[in-house]
This record gives structure tokens, sequence and C-alpha cells, in this order.
């Protein structure tokens, strides 16, 4: 079987890091969206039981489908829309929104509109929007010294050793190290764990006006514009070309079968789904897909797990995660970067999409990313229009 032979433990590490930095960075933004329509402990426990399932099944199979390193995420940008536009809705009303949500993203895959749309976009100005995202992961490895000098030092003092010596194994040595020192200080706090098997609740979903007007459709909007758009630009920045309608579509079905017990929408990851495409995860780029095949497999043990597994993530230090994520990152920021400069036709407008993406702006509640794009393509026209 080809996944045996591919298997590597810089891959099995690339997946864990990733879960690892999805969970800590966001889910406590999918707590307080629970919370905002009135979810109990057993609610909150089947959003992550629903979405973790959801995120590995489409992470396994899109990427053993397509031998492509295919790394789903919950829409964090839904749930901070969640946490603010939920007033007077009821969940029942809420699940129905996420449901017409999934349908959309469906028929935005299947459709072929998305792919098309997203075919034309310069591969210079994808890079730069991908190196812009990340950098604020790169540059958090390094301000984290203010808070935990000896735990990141000894990170950053492992990592460049180990990318002197044996550079495939050098995040696994970064997460292991900083795991002892976090332990031997005391920072680790697995004492609050409880191990609990989450049980799916199931919510009739129902339909109502204000519900799809203030949840279903801006939730679709953000999801596309915020989360997949990022997504194909990773994977095109990182030279990987899967067929992106039935990839859409498949997340758009996941969602729709899984919103009644909590999955309000599932979309391409971004920022972890580089970590499972850069080099620590393997060498040989027509392997790394074993990461996010991994990615899945712990994706789905969190889900088992619901809320109990999120605990255990947020049990590492802060700074540890944030290190760990930008180290894993660097090369892949480097490469963004060099793909943006390359071509000198398109160079400005690719470092204004670098740069209003690293900005952080956010304008009618969607992220910079997008804003990146818009801004770079801009550029791109009014310097290139002519020529053309």
């Amino acid at each position: 079987m080809r996944l045996i032979e591919d298997f590597s433990l810089s891959a099995i590490v690339a997946g864990f890091v990733t879960v690892l930095v999805g969970f800590t960075s966001s889910a406590v933004i999918v707590f307080q969206a629970a919370q905002a329509l009135g979810a109990g402990p057993a609610e909150i426990a089947s959003w992550m039981w629903a979405l973790g399932l959801a995120m590995g099944l489409t992470c396994i199979v899109l990427s053993l489908r397509y031998r492509v390193p295919v790394v789903t995420a919950w829409s964090t940008p839904g749930a901070a829309l969640l946490v603010t536009s939920v007033a007077g809705i009821s969940m029942p009303e809420a699940i129905g929104a996420f449901i017409v949500c999934g349908v959309l993203i469906t028929v935005a895959g299947a459709s072929g509109w998305f792919e098309r749309a997203m075919a034309r976009v310069p591969v210079a100005i994808a890079s730069a929007m991908l190196a812009g995202v990340l950098l604020r992961f790169g540059m958090a490895a390094f301000t984290s010294l203010q808070s935990q000098f000896v735990l990141v030092l000894a990170m950053l003092a492992t990592y460049l050793a180990m990318r002197r010596f044996k550079p495939r194994y050098a995040i696994p040595l970064v997460l292991l190290v900083g795991t002892v020192i976090a332990a031997l200080q005391g920072q680790l706090h697995l004492g609050e764990v409880r191990w609990q098997l989450a049980s799916p609740v199931f919510t009739m979903p129902a339909l109502s006006w204000q519900a799809l007007l203030s949840v279903a459709l801006p939730l679709f909007l953000v999801t596309m514009a915020s989360q997949n758009i990022p997504g194909v630009a990773v994977l095109k920045a990182s030279d990987y070309h899967p067929p992106l309608s039935p990839v859409i579509a498949s997340t758009g079905l996941t969602t729709v079968l899984l919103a009644p017990f909590g999955a309000f929408a599932i979309n391409l990851a971004a920022i972890t789904a580089a970590i499972c495409m850069g080099r620590e995860a393997h060498e040989d780029k027509d392997k790394r897909y074993v990461a996010a095949v991994a990615a899945g497999v712990f994706y789905v043990i969190v889900g088992l797990f619901g809320a109990t597994v999120a605990a255990l993530f947020a049990a590492f230090p802060k700074e540890l995660v944030l290190a760990l994520a930008g180290l894993a990152l660097i090369n892949t920021i480097g490469n963004g970067l060099l793909a943006a400069v390359k071509d000198e036709a398109q160079r400005e407008p690719a470092l204004i999409t670098f740069l209003v993406t690293a900005s952080g702006l956010t304008l009618f509640g969607i992220g910079s990313a997008f804003w990146g794009l818009v801004a770079g393509g801009a550029g791109y026209m009014a310097l290139n229009w002519r020529r053309r």
C-alpha cells in the first residue's frame, strides 16, 4: 500500500502540529459561538465531535484521493461572526442556517465557478498572500522570547542545529525539547484534563428569514472569502493542483451532513495547511499528503473525545505553540516571498498583496487575505493592462 511506503515520522509530527495549532489558536472562539446560541456542555462537546469528524474525514479522504496534502478546517472567521450575530436566533434556526451555508458552498464547488475564478489568480499574487498570512506566525516565534526566553531559545537552538545536521527531523525535535522544558518548568497543565468520549447531540433544524440573512449568507461569504480563497492560494503557492470543484463541494456536503450536530462550516485550511505542505513534512513533495492524512486521524481522535482533547491542547504553553508554528512555517514563508518577487512584471502587485495581507486589515467582516488579493489584483491590472 502506497500510504505505508510513504509513511514518515516527520509527516506524522507535521500532522500533529497542524491539529495542535488549529485547536489552540481558535477553539475558544468555537466555544464562544456555541455558548452564544445557548449551548451547554453536552452541545459544545457535540460541536467539537462534529467538527473534528468533518475535518478528519475530509482531510483523509481528499488527501488519499488526490495524493495531495488537502487540509480542511472549521471557519474561524465564521465562528467569530456567530459570536456577534446570533442574538435573537435559536439553536434550531442557527442549525438551519448552517445547512443552507453548506448547500451554498456545495453549489459553488459543484458548479465550477469558484475554480474558474481561482484559475485567474497569478501565482505571484497567490504566493504573496500566503506569505502575508503566515508572516505574523513567523514573527511570533521570536516575539515569544519576551515572555518565555529559556523555553523558546532552546526551541530555536534545537531548530538551527537540526536544520544543519538532520533537517527532516527538525520540527519533531523542537516539539520534544519544548515539551520537556515546559514540563520541567511546570507549565504543562495536564491535571485539568478529564478523558471522556463525546456524545453527538442532534438538533432538528428550523428555517427563518432572520437566520438566513444574518447567519447563512454572511457565513457563506466569510467562509469563501476569508478561508477558501486563502486555502486555494496555499495549494497553488505550494505547487499542488487538485481539482478544486470536487474538493470545495466535498467540504460543503460534509457541512450539510454534520450541521445538525454543530458543524457550522467546513472549508480549506490556509495557515495549518501550510505546515503539511512544507519541507519539514517531507523532503519529497509527493509524499507530504501523508501529513494531511495524519492530521485527519488526529482530528477524528479530537472529535471522538470532544472538548476533552481541546483541553489537552490548551495544556501546552501558548509560547510553545507559537514558536512551534512559526519555525514550522519559515521555509513556506521564504518560498512564498521568493515566488512573489521573482517575476518583475508582477513584483509590485505581489508586494501590495503581501503588505495588505500582513497588515491584518478587516473590512465588512472579511479578513485581510481577501483584501490583499483584491488590492494586488487591482495593482496588477493597473500596471499590466495596457501592456497586455
